[in-house]
């Protein structure tokens, strides 16, 4: 069953979604967000990865991490397809998500968190340790182009919280493939349990959107 808590922390992403323009690379360092007293008295990381990292790079790779379970606002406005065939960039498959702006919840926005465990709000242990990671790159286009959306990672908080967090801002996406980078430099990444994050809005897309995206990976 999708995700269907919308906690405080998903509400961070409306006020990003509210301005349109390009943005390529977005060297954003947000303060680090305050581990859980869970995670300050046992000190521990989260798992040791090799990079790259993969979130995605097609559908039966089998080095492909975390679960895009967190379905958030208006989720039933949500269509995903992870085994898209229509002109991916690399490979032979990407990641569609058909957002409909019919507002079904009644939030006016959406977005889908990339989680471990699926649809762990921070509730159990499963974070991975991206330490040593400098960039998260992917790829990303529009159906018509024009489509706005911002991406995330790390962010999510409760008794085991994510150590840090950065974002795109919004994005005018191209029909066209275009490749994005997430700068990491400075960042706490010894636990990271949402590994990727789209979120749009009905203000940014009144008539609904269809975006693409592919090899979402964590490089040094």
């Amino acid at each position: 069953m999708k995700e269907k808590i919308l906690t405080a922390v998903c509400m961070v992403f409306l006020a990003g979604c509210l301005a349109k323009k390009e943005v390529v690379k977005e060297e954003f360092v947000p303060e680090a967000q305050q581990m859980s007293s869970a995670q300050q008295e046992s000190g521990y990381k989260g798992y040791a990865v090799q990079f790259p990292f993969y979130v995605y790079k097609d559908r039966t790779y089998r080095g492909n991490h975390y679960i895009p379970s967190g379905w958030m606002g208006d989720y039933g406005d949500i269509k995903l397809n992870e085994n898209c065939r229509e002109n991916p960039y690399s490979g032979k498959t990407c990641i569609k998500i058909v957002y409909t702006a019919k507002k079904s919840q009644g939030a006016g926005w959406a977005g889908i968190y990339w989680q471990n465990p699926a649809n762990n709000w921070g509730t159990v242990k499963g974070g991975y340790d991206l330490t040593g990671s400098k960039k998260l790159v992917f790829y990303a286009r529009g159906e018509k182009g024009g489509e706005v959306a911002e991406f995330k990672m790390g962010g999510i908080q409760g008794e085991y919280s994510d150590t840090d967090m950065a974002t795109t801002g919004p994005i005018v996406l191209s029909k066209k493939w275009r490749k994005y980078e997430i700068d990491l430099t400075g960042l706490d990444l010894s636990y990271i349990s949402g590994g990727f994050c789209w979120v749009t809005s009905s203000q940014d897309n009144p008539e609904g959107c269809t975006i693409y995206l592919d090899e979402i990976v964590y490089i040094k």
